[in-house]
Formats: structure tokens, sequence, C-alpha cells
């Protein structure tokens, strides 16, 4: 075989030939590149501005909607204060009827022993009168004997009538004391006294609105007690609850279980270290587990609707709260009651 010769020339034209066409393949490899990333560019920043766009939109939505729950949570919270406004005025409305419907058993507590010794200044005076004519006809007959025993009876009438007058003077004061305001300045105070005119004017109060109701009520004072402070009207509030619903509770067990069931309502103070108890007891009809643990709270009750407000118990627990004491029930279904008031004394 014969070799072909090939020229210098030649080998030079095809060796720069070679090198273009590698040349112009990089570069249209090199264009091809460039083009796929200004295009992957291009639809990456298309895609961002799209997701730019949803996110401000999105933030619009969600502007909107915060502005429209804030609307809304304004709007909740002008209808709450609102309320709690209006709860408030008639939770005061509430503790004044329950002060006023306390006043009113005093009232008639008072009315009904005021009555007594009214009747009896009343009595006395008719018949002082009719001694009087009786001693003015003596004294023109000159009989002097029976006229000096007719003025020994005038003067016996006169010291009754004056006895009974006291002590309608007394119970008005009584009233005073109790009506005034509430100035929530602690005296010096007998608690025997306080607790035994308490028992007293409320059993009245109670028969006053009930004159078929009778109840033995009986006080065990404890004489070591001396004076101790506290604000008298308020404690006597507290009291007259608690004597108001143990009369309550024994009526109505009387209603059921008739005359062989004797209703008894007791009022015990006793010396305890460095406190002083009073202790309110009734052989009623007791309170069951269940509502035992709610009677403190405001507004319940368990009267029928009209015979009490349910804030009784509430703010006398509250008055012996005030006073740095504490209010203890214990209670047996169908056995009885007994409210105990811890105050502490003078030590």
């Amino acid at each position: 075989m014969q070799l072909i010769e090939i020229s210098l020339e030649f080998r030079v034209i095809v060796g720069i030939s070679a090198m273009v066409l590698l040349f112009t393949g990089f570069i249209i490899v090199f264009v091809i590149s460039q083009r796929k990333k200004l295009l992957y560019q291009k639809n990456l920043n298309a895609l961002n501005e799209e997701k730019q766009q949803n996110l401000t939109q999105q933030n619009i939505l969600l502007e909107q909607r915060v502005e429209d729950r804030t609307t809304e949570l304004v709007i909740q919270k002008n209808e709450l204060q609102k309320s709690l406004q209006e709860l408030k005025r008639t939770q005061l409305q509430l503790i004044q009827k329950e002060k006023m419907a306390s006043l009113g058993e005093l009232t008639a507590g008072i009315a009904h022993e005021i009555q007594n010794p009214l009747n009896f200044v009343n009595n006395f005076s008719d018949v002082t009168i009719e001694l009087a004519t009786e001693l003015r006809q003596e004294l023109d007959k000159g009989d002097k004997e029976e006229a000096i025993a007719i003025a020994h009876d005038i003067q016996q009438n006169l010291e009754k009538i004056s006895q009974h007058g006291k002590r309608a003077g007394s119970i008005v004061k009584g009233m005073l004391e109790h009506s005034r305001v509430d100035t929530g300045q602690k005296e010096l105070t007998d608690i025997n006294k306080l607790a035994a005119e308490s028992l007293r004017l409320s059993y009245s109060g109670f028969c006053a609105k009930d004159n078929t109701f009778t109840a033995s009520c009986e006080t065990f004072p404890d004489d070591q007690i001396h004076q101790i402070p506290i604000v008298p009207q308020a404690l006597k509030r507290v009291l007259f609850n608690l004597l108001n619903n143990s009369f309550y509770a024994v009526r109505d067990k009387k209603r059921q279980l008739g005359e062989d069931y004797k209703p008894m309502v007791s009022l015990t103070t006793k010396k305890d270290g460095d406190n002083v108890l009073i202790i309110i007891s009734d052989n009623g009809k007791g309170i069951s587990p269940g509502i035992i643990q709610k009677i403190f709270q405001p507004f319940f009750t368990t009267r029928p609707t009209g015979e009490g407000t349910g804030l009784g118990l509430s703010l006398s627990y509250d008055i012996v709260k005030s006073h740095e004491g504490e209010l203890i029930v214990a209670s047996v279904e169908g056995e009885g009651t007994s409210f105990t008031i811890v105050l502490p004394g003078q030590g």
C-alpha cells in the first residue's frame, strides 16, 4: 500500500478547523447554559414575585381579620363592661334589699316587743284616770282615809307606767342604734347583751309575721366574756340573718311533723382562749351535704322565690371576715344546724 503524504499546510488547516469547531461547540454550550440559567432565574423571579403577591394578599387578609376581630373584641368588651355595671348595680340593689329586709324584721320584732309595755301604759293610764275621779269624789266627801288609799294606788300605777315607758324607750333606742348608718368603726360591746337582745327581737319579729309560730328560745351566756371590739350594727345584722334561718328551719319542720315536734333555738356565748364564740343552734330540718358547701355563695338560696335574696349568709360571712373572724356551719340533715361565729377577743 502506498502511504499518502500529507503536507504541513493541510495539517495546519485541519488543526485550525478542529479548534474552531471545538471553540464553536464550547460557545454554543455556554450560550445554551446561560440561556438555561437566565430562564431559571426568570422563572425563579416570577415564582418569588408570585409568592410575594400571595404573601401581600395574605397579609391584607390577615390585617382585615385582625381588624375585624379587634372590632368584635371591643364590642364584646363594651358589652361585658355594660353587663358588669348592670350586675354591680343589681348586686347593690339586692344588698340594700337584704339590709332592708333585716331592718324590716327588726322593726317587726320591736313593734311586737313594744306592744306589751304600751298595753301596760294604756291600761294603767285608764285605771289611773278612774282612780283620779274616785279620789276627787272621796275628797269631796271628806273621806281622808279612802282618799289616801286611792292616792297610794295612783302612785303605784304611775310607777308601773314609768317602768313600762322606760322599757318602751329602751326598745326604741335599740331600733335607732340598729338602723343608723354603719360607720364601720369598732366599739367595745357587751356580746352577751347584744346576743340576748338579738334573739329576743328576732323571735318577736318572726312571731309578728306568723302569729301561729312558737319556739323555745334559750340563751347560755358566758360571764367570763368582757366587752370586745366589734361593729355592733354589722354583727347584729349577722345574728339576725342566722337566727332568722334557724326560725325558718324549725317552722318548716313543725309544719311537717306537727304537734309532736318541739321547735328549739339556742344562742350560746363562750370564751375560747383569745377568741369569743357565738353559737346559734336549732333542731330544725338540717342541711344536706350537697347544699352545705354552697350556702355562703352569693345569691344561693333554697327558699321559694320571693322569700329570700340568697345574700343573707353571704353578707354575714363577709361581715364576720371583716372582723378577722370565722363563720363555721355544722349540720346533720333531719336533726338540726349550728352556726359558730368565731371573733377575736381581748386576750
